[in-house]
C-alpha cells in the first residue's frame, strides 16, 4: 500500500513505514524489559545489595523521572530539527541509550565494596532513565505525526505493539536462556516459557485489532480481553496454592497466556494516546504531542516505578528476602554484562531502522513556547488525559508489579509458606484486583470513534 492523502491529515501509510515504526519500541523494548523484569534481581542476587535500598532507588529515579520527562516533552514540542521534529532523538539519543544501557551491569561492579555498589547502581540506572526519556518520549510523538486516520492509528498501535511484544518475548525468554548459555548450565525451559508465554496472545490478537474492534466495538474488546486476564490469574492462584505447580505444568502455561490477554489492554492503551491529542488539538489549536506523550510517559513509569518499589519492599517486610533467598537464575555478573549488552546493541540498530522508515507528516510548532504552567493546565482541563493517564497507572502496575517474581513460580515449592504466598500474591493476587480497576475506568472514557471523527472533520475544515 502506498502513501496516499486524499484528504489533508487523513495519511495511509505503507507497510515499511509501520513496521519501521514499529522497530523503533522493539529496540526499546529490548533496554526497557531487562530493566523492567531483571534489574532488580541483577542488584539483589548478584550484587547482593539490601532489597529496600533498592526498593528505595527505583521509586526515586521514578519520582525523578516525573519531573525530567515534561522537562523533555516540553523542550521538543518547541523546537523543530532539520532532521525531523522527534524522529531525530531516535538517532542523537541512541547512542547515548546504548552505552547507558552496556554500563548498567558491570562485571567488576560484584568485586566493589557495599558502598560503591550503591553509588554505581544510583548513577548508573538513574542515568539510563534519564536518557530512555530522550528516546521514548519523541518516539511516541512519532505516530500522532504521521497520520490523523482512526483506521490508521490502530494500524500503526497494532503494528507496534506487536513488534514492543517480539522484544519482550525476546527478552523475557531469551535473558534467562542467554545467561544459562553463558555460563553453561542446563536451560529451565519451564522457567523460561513460564517468564514470555503471556506475550503469546499479543501476536495473535494485536495483527487482529480492525476485526476485533469492529465485532465487539472499542470498550466491549476492552471488557472481554480483562475477564479472560482476571480468570486466568485465578487459576494460576488456584494452582499455586493448591496443587503441585510442575505437575500442572500445562495448565499453569496456559494460565499465563490468558493474564497475557488481560494484562494487553496496556499495549491498546497507546492507541487513545493519539485521540487524546486530537483532543487537546481541537481545544486549544495546538498539537502538543510530545506533552502529551511525555505525561503518558510519567503515568506508564509511575506504574512501573511502583511496581518496582513495593515488590521488594514487601517482600522484605514479611521475610522473603531476594539477597539471601536461593535465586532462581544465575548469578554470574560476566553472563549478566554480556547478555545486557547484547540487546543494546541490537536495539541500537533497531533504532536507526526506526528513524529511516518514520515519516512525519502532521507537526506543528507552537508560535510561543510551551510553559510548563500550560502543560499543567492541559492536564487539568483535558478529562480524558486524566483517564487515560490513571489507566496506564494501574495497568502497568499490574503488569510489571508481578515481573520480578515470576522467575520464582515455577520453583514454588522450593520456597516457605511466606514465601510461597508472598509470590502468589504478587503473581496472581494483587495483578487480578488491579485489572478489575481497569475496567472501570475505561468504562468512563468518553471519547468514541464517531465522536473522534467529527473532531477530525472540524479541525481539517478550520484549517482550510
Amino acid at each position: 500500500m502506498n502513501e496516499t492523502n486524499n484528504t489533508s491529515g487523513f495519511y495511509r501509510l505503507s507497510w515499511l513505514q509501520r513496521i519501521g515504526f514499529g522497530s523503533g519500541d522493539l529496540a526499546q523494548n529490548l533496554i526497557f524489559q531487562t530493566v523492567a523484569c531483571y534489574l532488580m534481581l541483577y542488584l539483589t542476587t548478584v550484587l547482593k545489595i539490601n532489597p529496600a535500598f533498592v526498593s528505595g532507588l527505583i521509586l526515586s529515579v521514578r519520582l525523578l523521572d516525573c519531573f525530567w520527562s515534561p522537562v523533555v516533552g516540553r523542550y521538543i514540542d518547541n523546537r523543530n530539527p532539520k532532521l525531523g521534529k522527534y524522529r531525530t532523538y531516535l538517532l542523537y539519543g541512541g547512542i547515548p541509550l546504548t552505552v547507558a544501557a552496556c554500563l548498567l551491569m558491570l562485571p567488576q561492579a560484584a568485586t566493589w565494596s557495599m558502598g560503591m555498589k550503591l553509588v554505581y547502581a544510583t548513577v548508573s540506572y538513574t542515568v539510563l532513565s534519564m536518557i530512555y526519556s530522550v528516546v521514548n518520549i519523541p518516539y511516541g510523538s512519532i505516530m500522532a505525526s504521521m497520520t490523523r486516520d482512526n483506521d490508521e492509528v490502530l494500524i500503526l498501535t497494532s503494528t507496534r505493539m506487536v513488534c514492543a511484544n517480539i522484544g519482550q518475548i525476546v527478552v523475557q525468554a531469551g535473558f534467562p536462556i542467554g545467561l544459562a548459555m553463558v555460563v553453561h548450565t542446563a536451560i529451565d525451559w519451564n522457567q523460561a516459557t513460564f517468564m514470555a508465554i503471556g506475550t503469546i496472545p499479543a501476536f495473535i490478537i494485536l495483527p487482529s485489532l480492525p476485526m476485533l474492534k469492529k465485532w465487539f466495538g472499542k470498550k466491549g474488546l476492552y471488557y472481554l480481553l480483562l475477564s479472560v486476564g482476571f480468570v486466568g490469574f485465578a487459576i494460576l492462584f488456584t494452582i499455586g496454592k493448591f496443587f503441585d505447580v510442575a505437575a500442572c505444568n500445562t495448565i499453569v502455561q496456559t494460565a499465563k497466556v490468558m493474564t497475557g490477554v488481560g494484562l494487553l489492554v496496556g499495549s491498546l492503551m497507546w492507541a487513545l494516546v493519539p485521540e487524546v491529542i486530537t483532543e487537546a488539538e481541537y481545544r486549544t489549536g495546538n498539537r502538543p504531542a510530545a506533552t502529551v506523550n511525555a505525561l503518558a510517559g510519567v503515568a506508564f513509569k509511575a506504574g512501573f516505578s511502583i511496581a518496582g518499589w513495593i515488590t521488594p519492599l514487601v517482600m522484605g517486610m514479611i521475610g522473603f528476602n531476594l539477597a539471601s533467598e536461593q535465586s532462581a537464575l544465575p548469578t554470574d555478573p560476566i553472563a549478566w554484562f554480556t547478555v545486557t549488552c547484547i540487546f543494546a546493541i541490537v536495539g541500537f540498530v533497531l533504532l536507526l531502522f526506526c528513524f529511516m522508515g518514520s515519516k512525519e507528516n502532521i507537526t506543528t510548532t507552537p508560535e510561543k513556547p510551551v510553559s510548563y504552567g500550560e502543560m499543567f493546565a492541559e492536564f487539568k482541563a483535558n478529562k480524558c488525559l486524566q483517564l487515560v493517564l490513571s489507566i496506564f497507572v494501574v495497568v502497568f502496575l499490574a503488569s510489571f508489579i508481578s515481573a520480578p517474581v515470576n522467575a520464582y513460580y515455577t520453583k514454588l515449592a522450593n520456597y516457605s509458606d511466606i514465601a510461597q504466598n508472598a509470590i502468589l500474591w504478587f503473581t496472581c493476587i494483587i495483578p487480578a484486583i488491579l485489572l478489575i480497576v481497569v475496567g472501570f475506568l475505561i468504562y468512563k472514557y468518553p471519547l468514541t470513534d464517531e465522536r473522534l471523527d467529527e473532531i477530525n472533520k472540524e479541525i481539517e475544515a478550520r484549517k482550510a
